[in-house]
């Protein structure tokens, strides 16, 4: 009791990630602590591993950019050396259009992750939820929110926040299924968190089957996001590929839960 053989745990990672990670996110809620402690610390760090791997890095971050220091911005002293000793030696002023600026460009892409806890979460499930969110904190690092919901929406992260990819990961492996699944609210809960971002790309990225069990419709919602991708388990993807077309979303399933961070990348550059 209370040991987890990690040489052997890694022998069965190599030859099946997927088994690997849904038995050690299933021990990760043992009732045994020191066995309970050991998988979840080990859970999270392949996680975020396994995550980082298969997604692009730097395109959800501002960058630093020059521009004439007359339209405003920083000064780049570096970059404006030049002028500055000029116009010391003619004893002068600078003019503000010999002068180099910097200004920070909006983020290129931020990110929502909605996922269904409405049915049984499973270890597979949760694995292939908590990368998601992983792979969403690498790809989109400046701007990447977090939400779970069943009948009501639960922010696990917000669109800014200091909380660490470790424990949005933790956070995620601690949910549990249960109630209805209010669809429609959850894609406007999504929304909210990208509302306030400047990016350039606004994308809602939904872990469903999308099988609403209330009594609203969620296609509307769906077709007032910017951008919706939708992943789903591939046993139960029938009613995700409607929804998909009825609301004009990109879908793939998802034939495990390793697989989540390069379906992920395959929605988000499809033409790559």
């Amino acid at each position: 009791m209370g040991v987890l053989d990690e040489d052997a745990f890694a022998a069965v990672f190599r030859e099946n990630p997927d088994e690997a990670m849904t038995m050690l996110v299933e021990m990760s809620s043992a009732t045994d602590e020191r066995l309970r402690s050991t998988a979840r610390a080990l859970a999270r760090r392949l996680v975020l591993e396994l995550a980082r791997r298969g997604v692009a890095r730097g395109r959800g971050i501002g960058k630093l950019r020059p521009r004439p220091a007359e339209t405003g911005g920083e000064l780049d002293l570096d970059a404006s050396l030049p002028a500055l000793a000029d116009a010391a030696a003619a004893k002068r002023v600078p003019r503000a259009d010999e002068l180099v600026a910097r200004h920070w460009s909006r983020p290129e892409l931020a990110l929502c992750v909605v996922v269904d806890t409405s049915g049984s979460m499973t270890g597979a499930r949760l694995t292939a939820a908590a990368l998601t969110a992983a792979a969403c904190a690498w790809r989109a690092p400046g701007e990447h929110a977090v939400v779970a919901f069943a009948r009501k929406a639960e922010v696990i992260r917000p669109l800014r926040s200091a909380r660490s990819r470790a424990d949005v990961v933790e956070a995620v492996l601690q949910l549990r299924g249960h109630g209805v699944t209010a669809l429609a609210s959850a894609l406007r809960a999504a929304q909210d968190q990208l509302a306030s971002s400047r990016a350039a790309r606004k994308v809602v990225v939904l872990l469903s089957d999308c099988r609403a069990t209330d009594e609203e419709d969620p296609v509307p919602a769906a077709r007032r996001c910017a951008e919706l991708v939708v992943l789903a388990p591939d046993e139960d993807c029938e009613q995700a590929e409607q929804f998909a077309r009825q609301a004009g979303a990109r879908w793939r399933p998802l034939t495990g839960a390793a697989a989540a961070p390069e379906a992920l990348s395959a929605l988000l550059d499809p033409g790559q």
